[in-house]
C-alpha cells in the first residue's frame, strides 16, 4: 500500500456545518466526512462572509418551489424551506488533496462550516497577498462585475448606485475606477458616507437632485428605491436591478415619464455571465477576475464586524435583521491546522 492509499483510508472527519433549521433558527450541526478520494480535497474554512441580502431571505424562509433549483448554492444540502445548510462565501487551507493545491489558501463557493470536502476543480487558490479575510468578498464582487457588465458602464458615464451595502459600494467602487466616470452612491443610513469616501465614491442621502444619469444600479432591495433608481435616469437612461425579493412583490410606478423617455430596466444575476462576455468567459474565469479585483486594500473598509463561528447562530438574527447596521460580516473560524484523523486503514473483507 502506498503512503497515498493510507491517507485515503484514514477515519473519518469530524466537521460542524450551520444551518438554517427554522425561520429566525439557525444551529451548529456536527457531521462527519469521509476521507477524500484523488478528485477531491479536504479545506480547513478560515474565514466565510455573510451574504446579507440572499441569507436573509433564506433564514426567512423561501417557499415559492421555483427556488428549489434556482437558488441553490454550489455544495447546499437541504432543500428549501427548511432545514438548509446555506452559504457560498469561505475561505481556508486545503489540508488533503491533489498535491498542486495541498497547503494553499483557496475560496470555495461553500456553506459556513469549519472543514468541508469539495471537488479539487472547485476551489480557486486565492492570488499572491490577497488577505484571506478579505478574500471573502469574492462571491459578491463577482455579482458586482458582472451586474457592470450588464449595465455596459463606460468612460466618462454619470453612474448612480441606488442602495449603499456590499454589493452596492463594490459596484460603485469599480464603477469609479473607470476615467472620468462620475458615481454616485444613494443611501438613507448617513454612516455609508464615510465608507463611499474611503472607496473615492460620492455619497447622496437621498436620489433629489440625481436625475440626468447614463447609468443606475438599483441594490436597495426596496420598492421605493427601485422608484428612486428610476426617477435619476436621463433620457433613454438605463436601471439594473439588482436586488432579489424572493417571495416578496414589490409595486413600483411605471407611469409618468417612464415612457415617454424610453428608460430601461435590465436584471442582473450573477448564476450566468452577462451575455455580452458568456461566449469568452467561465464562470471560473470571472470568479478569478474577482478575487483579482479584491487586491484593492481600501475594500477593507466594507468589513465592519467580525463574528465568531461557535456564536453565529446567537447573532445571525441581528446581523440579518430588516436595517442591521454595518456593512459585511465576516466570520471567524479557530485556526484548526491539519484534518485530524486515527492513522487506520480498514480494509473490507
Amino acid at each position: 500500500m502506498t503512503a497515498r492509499d493510507a491517507s485515503i483510508c484514514l477515519d473519518p472527519v469530524n466537521a460542524q456545518a450551520l444551518w438554517y433549521m427554522a425561520a429566525g433558527t439557525a444551529a451548529l450541526r456536527p457531521e462527519r466526512l469521509p476521507a477524500p478520494d484523488d478528485a477531491m480535497a479536504c479545506v480547513t474554512t478560515l474565514w466565510s462572509a455573510i451574504s446579507r441580502g440572499t441569507e436573509r431571505l433564506v433564514f426567512a424562509g423561501l417557499n415559492d418551489p421555483v427556488h428549489g433549483a434556482r437558488m441553490r448554492a454550489p455544495m447546499q444540502e437541504g432543500d428549501f424551506p427548511f432545514p438548509v445548510k446555506y452559504g457560498y462565501c469561505a475561505v481556508g487551507r486545503v489540508e488533503r488533496g491533489p498535491a498542486g493545491l495541498e497547503g494553499r489558501m483557496v475560496f470555495a463557493l461553500a456553506p459556513h462550516q469549519d472543514r468541508f470536502l469539495a471537488p479539487a476543480d472547485r476551489l480557486v487558490p486565492l492570488p499572491e497577498g490577497l488577505p484571506p479575510r478579505r478574500a471573502t468578498l469574492a462571491a459578491n464582487m463577482e455579482t458586482a462585475l458582472n451586474a457592470v457588465w450588464d449595465g455596459a458602464a463606460g468612460p466618462g458615464d454619470r453612474i448612480v448606485v441606488v442602495g449603499a451595502g456590499l454589493v452596492g459600494l463594490l459596484v460603485a467602487r469599480l464603477c469609479a475606477r473607470l476615467p472620468g466616470a462620475q458615481v454616485t452612491a444613494v443611501d438613507c443610513d448617513p454612516a455609508r458616507a464615510a465608507t463611499a469616501a474611503a472607496l473615492g465614491v460620492a455619497f447622496a442621502p437621498t436620489a433629489e437632485g440625481l436625475a440626468d444619469a447614463d447609468l443606475v444600479f438599483h441594490a436597495s432591495g426596496t420598492g421605493a428605491g427601485l422608484e428612486s433608481a428610476i426617477g435619476c435616469c436621463g433620457e433613454e437612461g438605463r436601471v439594473v436591478e439588482m436586488s432579489w425579493y424572493g417571495d416578496r412583490r414589490v409595486e413600483i410606478g411605471l407611469g409618468g415619464a417612464f415612457h415617454h423617455r424610453r428608460l430601461q430596466i435590465v436584471s442582473s444575476q450573477v448564476g450566468m455571465v452577462s451575455p455580452a462576455r458568456r461566449p469568452r468567459w467561465s464562470h471560473r474565469r470571472r470568479l478569478e477576475a474577482a478575487l483579482a479585483l479584491l487586491a484593492d486594500p481600501r475594500l477593507d473598509a466594507l468589513i465592519t464586524e467580525e463574528v465568531a463561528f461557535a456564536d453565529l447562530p446567537q447573532a445571525l438574527p441581528r446581523i440579518l435583521a430588516a436595517g442591521a447596521q454595518g456593512i459585511a460580516t465576516v466570520v471567524r473560524y479557530p485556526e484548526q491546522g491539519v484534518f485530524r484523523a486515527a492513522p487506520i486503514c480498514a480494509t473490507s473483507g
